[in-house]
């Protein structure tokens, strides 16, 4: 493939993530629609209308406007785009064109997520990402969101988190389709990282200049009690074939939130650390970890394209991002590549089977009005921007 030119954002970006289904509403053409419907779903709530953001888009991009962010991770929906096999909606491509053109009109850098966990109907049917097509699935719907949005991505992720819907799905068992075998967790992994690579090249071969990644789900890990060969067999399918297999991507994506102890049978818990309303051990040592650690593995530039708590107390948030950009300046004082930092989330949405009740949000979103409401951690978050790295030391 001949080389393509690529172009980095000329400042370092600071933004907020977000997700197509979590906040637009009414995707009634996915997997996780039916799954939340299904009788014996651990989905504790159904999405229904999220933040009503496929409305609302010009709002929550005036809010990013207002605290002075230069960046926006958002996603574009397969079910929507391509609703049916081979069935493009043009429709839904204008929709999600004029979303990036409001960004530019707000200088604002959109960072589009290709695919964000959710599957559409007709190819959850088929199989989903057990399915030996779906890496050309993927591929030919890049092409598509290429050829017609590429000249307004600024920044591209192919497959949100690929080793969460693998573990998740297939190993856990508890996010759609409710398997649980090492075996197959071990194959989706494999397809996955092939789906991202699908991805990307076909991303390469429409108009735009620019990076494309992977956004990985990475922790901090320590083992406890003899935890040492259960930790490493974890880690080597969450993480090391990943970042073995990316090194021709223009950048990685990490993605981290929390330390995880783990001893011979599993995850530990310390009943006396300080936890967060998701039960995560509170650690937002794990930004310096994380990304010390990928960049060393992988040599690409790290953007942070998400990282966050889950709490209704807003004076933790604070402390939690303080302590996240403390370790982010930490790395680029020692001279790690990182382009950007994305707070997770924009807005209070919906957090797959524990429905609405986590709060990620820098902003608090009423569920019956969909009126939204900055918190201090929005304006502390803007403050600490302006000032990085100074305003967190």
């Amino acid at each position: 493939m001949t080389k393509r030119e690529v172009r980095f954002p000329r400042e370092f970006s600071w933004g907020t993530s977000t997700s197509a289904y979590q906040i637009e509403g009414g995707g009634t053409n996915t997997d996780w629609w039916r799954f939340e419907r299904t009788g014996d779903t651990p989905a504790v709530e159904p999405c229904a209308n999220a933040c009503d953001s496929w409305h609302r888009y010009e709002e929550d991009l005036d809010l990013l406007v207002k605290f002075g962010l230069n960046a926006f991770r958002l996603s574009v929906e397969w079910a929507r785009i391509e609703p049916e096999r081979d069935v493009i909606s043009t429709e839904a491509l204008d929709h999600y064109r004029q979303v990036l053109q409001a960004c530019h009109a707000r200088s604002i850098l959109p960072v589009v997520t290709l695919h964000h966990f959710t599957l559409p109907l007709w190819v959850a049917d088929a199989g989903g990402f057990e399915s030996p097509e779906i890496s050309t699935w993927l591929a030919n719907y890049a092409r598509v969101v290429g050829e017609a949005l590429g000249e307004y991505i600024g920044v591209a992720c192919t497959i949100n988190e690929p080793n969460i819907v693998a573990i998740m799905g297939y190993l856990v068992g508890v996010f759609p389709p409710r398997a649980s075998s090492w075996e197959r967790f071990v194959a989706v992994n494999k397809t996955m990282r092939a789906s991202h690579i699908a991805m990307r090249d076909a991303l390469r071969e429409g108009p735009g200049t620019f990076p494309i990644g992977l956004p990985l789900s990475m922790q901090e890990y320590e083992a406890v009690d003899g935890g040492e060969e259960q930790l490493e067999s974890l880690r080597h399918e969450m993480e090391d074939e990943y970042l073995n297999a990316v090194k021709d991507d223009d950048y990685l994506g990490v993605q981290c939130y929390t330390k995880m102890l783990i001893g011979p049978n599993g995850l530990v818990t310390n009943p006396q650390d300080e936890l967060t309303e998701m039960g995560y051990l509170f650690w937002p040592q794990c930004v310096e970890y994380t990304v010390r650690r990928a960049a060393q593995i992988t040599g690409l530039p790290i953007i942070v394209t998400e990282n966050g708590i889950g709490t209704n107390d807003d004076d933790q948030r604070i402390r939690y991002l303080a302590g996240a950009l403390q370790g982010l300046s930490n790395v680029i004082r020692d001279g790690v590549d990182v382009r950007g930092y994305f707070q997770w989330s924009l807005l209070d949405n919906f957090e797959w089977i524990l429905g609405y009740a986590p709060k990620f949000g820098i902003v608090a979103v009423d569920r019956s009005s969909f009126a939204r409401t900055p918190k201090p951690s929005a304006q502390w978050y803007a403050n600490a921007t302006k000032g990085f790295p100074e305003s967190v030391l």
